[in-house]
């Protein structure tokens, strides 16, 4: 596996985790505002608990909402081009995205990846590592998912038989000095590859 401790300590140090999205404007709504009724006893009592739970006013239970888990996966080329999809399906339909996608019930993270890079690109991940992780909003049929992204780097040792697929319309590799990230439709993508090309160092 490449080494990358100078490419990790470079995101550790630069982009700490409460500076991430330091100026992002936080004028959303609650993200429990579409549920209206109380998962326990059905009461429309449901009231806003906290910035992340309602509670019910008839039965007293508490729902708390928490981040949904995803991955994305860095994955280069003996070139050293990086792999990119175009997304196939909205949110940020015909953008460029990384491989990667929910984390399944009962999975790890690591088998996430594998799965996903699967699907997405028909290809076999042989060994992942653990980078970073950034929060993100994820627009879904009208509800807003707050996700935790997760993000590998990830070897593959062979890139023959890359073929798009699920929510993927087309894979291919990049060379860095081609990589636009204003071309990428999700934020924490968009900003995982702005640090990538700001950290100057491409595992080799």
């Amino acid at each position: 596996m490449p080494a990358n401790h100078g490419l990790y300590c470079h995101y550790c140090i630069l982009y700490p985790a409460s500076a991430i999205f330091a100026n992002k404007k936080r004028t959303m709504e609650h993200p429990l505002a579409q549920f209206r009724y109380c998962p326990e006893c059905g009461s429309a009592d449901f009231r806003i608990h906290d910035l992340k739970s309602k509670q019910c006013g008839q039965c007293g239970f508490t729902y708390y909402f928490n981040a949904s888990a995803a991955t994305a996966a860095f994955i280069f080329n003996e070139r050293q081009e990086l792999m990119v999809c175009r997304r196939g399906k909205a949110p940020a339909k015909g953008t460029l995205d990384l491989p990667g996608g929910f984390i399944d019930l009962h999975e790890t993270a690591e088998e996430g990846i594998r799965r996903e890079v699967k699907e997405e690109t028909n290809l076999d991940v042989q060994e992942c590592r653990y980078l970073f992780s950034l929060p993100n909003l994820y627009e879904y049929a009208g509800f807003t998912v707050h996700t935790l992204d997760l993000f590998f780097l990830c070897r593959v040792d062979d890139s023959s038989p890359l073929a798009p697929d699920d929510d993927a319309s087309e894979c291919f590799f990049l060379p860095l000095s081609g990589i636009r990230p204003e071309q990428f439709g999700l934020a924490s993508i968009r900003k995982a590859v702005t640090m990538l090309l700001d950290a100057r160092h491409i595992p080799s």
